[in-house]
């Protein structure tokens, strides 16, 4: 079965508004948790969904803030306990 061109520029949009979402939620759950493997791939996701130009952008943009964010975190409580592992 072949695309349509209108089909084919669905998918691609859907795929970004997806990045864009996924970029939110990784980046949000990053704050809380692995903070070094979650941060990356939101910062990522994000820049491929603004590429992309999704219609999400401000999902997109929050996923890049919150992913820059998961770093800055990580990279205060690493200058404080001088380590890269969590304590709970």
């Amino acid at each position: 079965m072949q695309l349509t061109s209108s089909a084919r520029g669905n998918t691609g949009t859907r795929d970004a508004d997806a990045m864009a979402v996924a970029s939110f939620v990784l980046g949000l759950l990053g704050l809380l948790v692995m903070n070094i493997v979650l941060g990356p791939i939101a910062i990522v996701l994000a820049v491929l969904a603004l590429w992309r130009r999704t219609a999400r952008r401000g999902r997109a943009y929050l996923g890049l803030f919150l992913g820059v964010s998961d770093l800055v975190v990580l990279a205060v409580l690493t200058a404080i306990h001088q380590t890269v592992s969590w304590s709970f």
